[in-house]
This record gives structure tokens, sequence and C-alpha cells, in this order.
């Protein structure tokens, strides 16, 4: 069974940091794209930032700057630097994997892999 796992949410004050993982078992994603997503509610999945399987990496305008993203494919892993964060960066964050491509997409429906989100609130 294919499952990825974000951790590394939590609570933090407007200026802070963050740093979220991505855990993936039951097969490699060394040669998937990955990507980061975001949704509050109410509204559609947003996205934040995605990875090639060689390192090629892009963001969203508004969270260009301040957000890493990088992977080891060693470990089968995927994470995403937040810093300089914002209230309105408050949202659950999600992993997701393209099994089919190794160029990166924004756009939800090209990924068929998700990981069950992890939840980040920025307090001003």
């Amino acid at each position: 069974q294919v499952q990825l796992v974000e951790s590394g949410g939590g609570l933090v004050q407007a200026g802070g940091s963050l740093r979220l993982s991505c855990a993936a078992s039951g097969r490699t994603f060394g040669s998937s794209a990955m990507g980061w997503f975001r949704q509050v509610p109410g509204n559609e999945r947003e996205f934040v930032a995605g990875i090639n399987w060689s390192g090629y990496t892009y963001y969203s305008n508004s969270v260009k700057g301040r957000f890493t993203i990088s992977r080891d494919n060693a470990k089968n892993t995927v994470h995403l630097q937040m810093n300089s964060l914002k209230p309105e960066d408050t949202a659950v964050y999600y992993c997701a994997a393209d099994s089919k491509s190794y160029r990166w997409s924004d756009a939800a429906s090209n990924y068929d892999y998700w990981g069950q989100g992890t939840q980040v609130t920025v307090s001003s």
C-alpha cells in the first residue's frame, strides 16, 4: 500500500519558520515529480511548490523567496522549509506525488498520490 505521510505542521507566530516533511512508503518516487499544495476551507487546493526528479524547483508567487522545497531520493522523502511565515499561509498542507511524470506540475489533478495533510497555523 502506497502512503505519503506529512509531519511538521503546527502553530507558529508570524515571521517564524516551520519545516514540513513527507515520507513515502510502499513504492519509491525517485523518478517522480513531487509537490506541496495547501487548502483552506471553502477554497480549492492551491499549488505551493514542485520539484522534478532531478531537483529542479518551482514556486507559486505567494511563497517564492520564503519557502524551499527539497527531496532526498535515498530516503524517499520531500521537505518544505517555510520561513517568514504570514497569517495568510495558514492552511492544511498536502504532499503529492505524480508517478506518471518526472516533471513538476501546478495542477492538482496531475498528482495521483496524496498525503492526509498537516495543519499549519500562523498567528498574527
